[in-house]
């Protein structure tokens, strides 16, 4: 089973992009919304960071992974 990602708002500002996400965990029946951002290809914010992420480790990966090619990044 795969994690649900939606991106629920968005703004754009020159090379950084400020999304907020709602990510839901099925392997820990968790949901989860944050504010996470792109500065140039960089994603930032603790839902997707190696040691503060409540998400487990695939959907952490996967989560990435869709926001990357989302934002084409």
């Amino acid at each position: 089973m795969t994690c649900q990602i939606t991106v629920t708002d968005f703004v754009e500002q020159n090379t950084a992009i400020y999304m907020q996400v709602e990510v839901y965990d099925p392997q820990t029946n968790q949901r989860y919304q944050e504010e996470l951002r792109f500065l140039g290809d960089l994603l930032y914010g603790d839902l997707v960071h190696t040691k503060k992420s409540p998400l487990t480790e695939q959907c952490r990966l996967e989560t990435i992974a869709y926001l990357k090619s989302y934002f084409d990044r």
